[in-house]
Formats: C-alpha cells, structure tokens, sequence
C-alpha cells in the first residue's frame, strides 16, 4: 500500500514508519489518522513483522494536532466531532496493539498527539533535546484520546500535573516518569534504536505478542484474581512450538531458531 503522508522503510522483519509531513512538523489530520490506522491494520496481519520503529521527518518527531484541522473541525456538529474523535481513538488503539515489538525514535518535539502516539509505544528513546507536552489544555481542548495508555505509562499524578497545565516538559523529566526508556544525545540516537531493534529480534515472535497481550489483561489486578490466565498463558507458551524451541535451544546451549542477522 502506497501512503502520501507516511514514508514506509521494510528492511527484513523490521519496518520503519516514519511520519512525512516536515512542512507542518508532522501535524495529525484526518489524512495522517487514516493511513496510521490502515497500517496499523496491515502490521496486525503480517506474520513476519516483528519490530517496528516510528520516526519523524525533519526536525520534530511530531507537534501533535495540525491547526487547520482544529480550526476545521471546531466548526462541525458535535456528532461530526464524535465521530472525528472516534476515528483518532481507534488509530491509538490499533497502534497500541500490533503484536510486535514497537519503538519510537523522538527527536526534537513530541508534543500532544505526538507524545501520546509515543505513549503507544512499547520502547521509546528520545534525543537528550526533546520537548515533550501534552499541550491540549492550552488550546482548550483536552489530551481525551491519548489519555488510557498516557495514564498507564505516567500515572494519574503525573497526569494531574501535565494534563491541567498543559506545560510542557524535557527528555530527562519524561524518562523519570515512565513515558520515555532512554534518553541519548541525538548522535547516538540511531545506535540505541539499533540496540533495541537488535534486542526485539533476539525474542521469541510469538512470545512477544502473548506477553504484549497479557500486560493489559493483568494491570491493576490482583495477583490472585490473574492466576488463571497467568498459569493459562505460561502453560500455552510452554507447550508452543516457539516455547518448545527456545528451551531445547537454551539446553543445548545454541540460539533458537528464530534469532537471525537482519
């Protein structure tokens, strides 16, 4: 599938995406929604995909909302507006749930959309520069889509603080509240991603998708209220033919099967 608005790099199991909107520092419109969602669509039916690296064109990872399509859609009906709305959500949610391992690479700004969709991720590394914020209460609008998976990675404290002042925050404060993994100067930035991409391919494919899809089914559960599903999924696992290989392989002291030079 061909996009105007993404630029789509496969090098083996792994795709980069890379949002390409430079002249409007990689703004979210309707346009960009639909074709995050359609590949979103399309990573969840690749079998061979397993892992995934998000980046922006030019300067910023991503300023969030593009104006013009603010401006646009403040003059529709409240029921266009739901379904506008609904559309982004349900981009969030497909993003957050493609079963390979996700990373995003942020460079200069990630700021609303932008810091939720690094939100959706599973790995983020940002540059030791990068501005973060979620920025929507200073246009009055609210961070409403991104907030489920922005509050499972910061925390409703957090949240209170950055969410009502709408300020926005460094690399080094995102890192210590849970919404960034690493933070490097951005000359390093490429090997830290390669580290990680390195780190998703050395990892069973179907073991990260089961783990990825156990985390929501067990967060802010009792240990004891999970126990069926966690004994049910390590017990799948086990007997799976990827479980069956990684154990043989750990025995026998050779790499399993699926851990291969890109």
């Amino acid at each position: 599938m061909s996009y105007q608005f993404l630029s789509i790099d496969r090098r083996g199991p792994v795709e980069y995406v890379t949002l390409n909107r430079p002249d409007v520092r990689n703004a979210f419109n309707e346009h960009v929604i639909a074709e995050l969602t359609a590949w979103a669509k399309t990573a969840h039916g690749d079998p061979a995909l397993r892992a995934v690296v998000f980046a922006g064109a030019g300067k910023v990872f991503s300023a969030g909302a593009d104006a013009a399509w603010m401006a646009k859609m403040a003059g529709c009906s409240h029921d266009e507006n739901v379904r506008d709305a609904r559309a982004g959500a349900e981009m969030f949610l497909a993003i957050n749930t493609v079963p390979a391992v996700v990373i995003a690479r942020i460079h200069g700004a990630a700021l609303g959309g932008g810091s939720g969709l690094a939100a959706v991720c599973d790995i983020v590394i940002a540059e030791d520069a990068a501005v973060f914020g979620f920025t929507e209460t200073k246009l009055g609008i609210l961070p409403a889509m991104i907030s489920p998976y922005v509050l499972q990675k910061i925390g409703a404290s957090a949240a209170r603080e950055l969410f009502l002042t709408g300020m926005r925050f460094d690399a080094a404060k995102a890192k210590t509240i849970g919404l960034v993994h690493e933070v490097v100067p951005l000359t390093s930035l490429d090997d830290r991603v390669a580290k990680y991409v390195d780190e998703a391919l050395s990892a069973s494919p179907a073991a990260v998708a089961r783990a990825k899809a156990l985390i929501p089914r067990v967060l802010g559960r009792q240990p004891g209220d999970v126990m069926d599903i966690t004994a049910e999924a390590i017990a799948a696992q086990r007997v799976s033919p990827e479980g069956q290989e990684g154990l043989t392989a750990f025995l026998r002291k050779r790499s399993p099967s699926w851990v291969r030079t890109r």
